[in-house]
């Protein structure tokens, strides 16, 4: 009821008149049934044009601590991620990952859709990063197609570190779903994890329009932060074969 509420009366249309939106490919998103809406990730302003332009309920996982804020404006907060969609999921690692992952699979089981962002957290220039193989695994698991989802001019709405959201034109644009149902069986292997998350990112690099850039956006962060600092960055974990391990964390 809340999520209809903010939807179609209170949040919905306040958005689609101050950001006008060009919206194409929503044909792809099944009527009924569990499916992934893969998207890249621009900014935090995605997670709320992107389940406006689509019919039915679309929910996202969202870090914890959304959720467990203390005092009034932390039950305020708590009250509106719950009622735009989002669900709370610890990602502090090891078994809160798999938790993560247990929970998204029960959603596409239960018919949802499944918002979800394979970089793993918003590109922090822009361009398209390696996705985290997670999104592979909930697919197999959950055995659903994936539809990429991208997001255009979002971050030019609500840059990073921005406190008001800025007017300007935007587009959303859903593609052909992916149909990975010739792996079905083969989660846990994680070269086929990596080769079904890099044909999904190698989509949404096509959709997009993006750049596409082999390394974490998390990555990206720590380079960029060292640059503006002037120091040498640390060695990147992937080089020391952290990389090899699939990713469980979602979105």
């Amino acid at each position: 009821m809340l999520y209809r509420l903010l939807k179609w009366v209170l949040l919905g249309p306040l958005l689609r008149v101050l950001w006008p939106t060009k919206v194409t490919g929503t044909e792809h998103i099944p009527a009924t049934g569990g499916a992934i809406l893969a998207s890249n990730h621009l900014a935090v302003a995605d997670s709320f044009f992107m389940p406006l332009r689509v019919s039915r309920r679309v929910t996202f996982p969202a870090k914890s601590e959304y959720f467990t804020e203390k005092g009034v404006k932390g039950r305020l907060k708590k009250w509106f991620f719950t009622g735009v969609g989002q669900i709370p999921i610890d990602r502090s690692g090891g078994t809160a990952a798999q938790a993560a992952l247990d929970t998204a699979i029960r959603l596409l089981r239960e018919g949802h859709l499944l918002g979800i962002y394979p970089e793993g957290t918003r590109s922090p220039d822009g361009r398209l990063h390696k996705g985290k193989t997670g999104v592979a695994r909930i697919a197999l698991e959950a055995r659903v197609p994936v539809i990429p989802v991208a997001m255009i001019g979002t971050d030019k709405v609500n840059p990073i570190g921005s406190k008001m959201w800025r007017p300007r034109r935007l587009e959303i644009r859903f593609g052909a779903p992916l149909d990975f149902s010739r792996y079905y069986g083969l989660q846990g292997d994680r070269f086929v994890e990596r080769s079904i998350t890099d044909e999904i990112m190698y989509a949404l690099m096509e959709l997009s329009g993006k750049d596409y850039v082999d390394i974490y956006a998390a990555r990206a962060k720590e380079l960029l932060a060292a640059e503006a600092a002037g120091v040498e960055a640390a060695v990147p974990p992937q080089a020391t074969g952290a990389d090899r391990v699939p990713d469980t964390k979602v979105g």
